[in-house]
């Protein structure tokens, strides 16, 4: 017995083909209330899979630290380019 398919507007975003990407992206709830929605919900998604585990390691707490790193990079990115082309006497 065969699963009835899912709505396109159920479907995560791995799962929608290339084709169907315009209308599943006009399904989305793009306000400032659907946005809060999906950052806390990919918070809740990381925290109980990475930090709230029985048996945790130090691989979640090291990817945050790696995403500050490379987002900190990103923000002073210009300044230290600046910085590059000046000669020191």
């Amino acid at each position: 017995m065969a699963q009835p398919p899912v709505p396109l507007k159920d479907m995560k975003l791995l799962d929608v083909k290339l084709g169907q990407l315009p209308t599943w992206l006009a399904m989305r709830d793009f306000t400032p209330g659907g946005i809060l929605g999906a950052l806390r919900r990919g918070h809740d998604r990381y925290y109980n899979k990475y930090i709230n585990v029985k048996k945790g390691g130090i691989g979640g707490i090291s990817m945050v630290l790696a995403g500050y790193v490379l987002v900190s990079y990103i923000w002073s990115y210009s300044h230290l380019k600046h910085d590059r082309h000046r000669k020191y006497h």
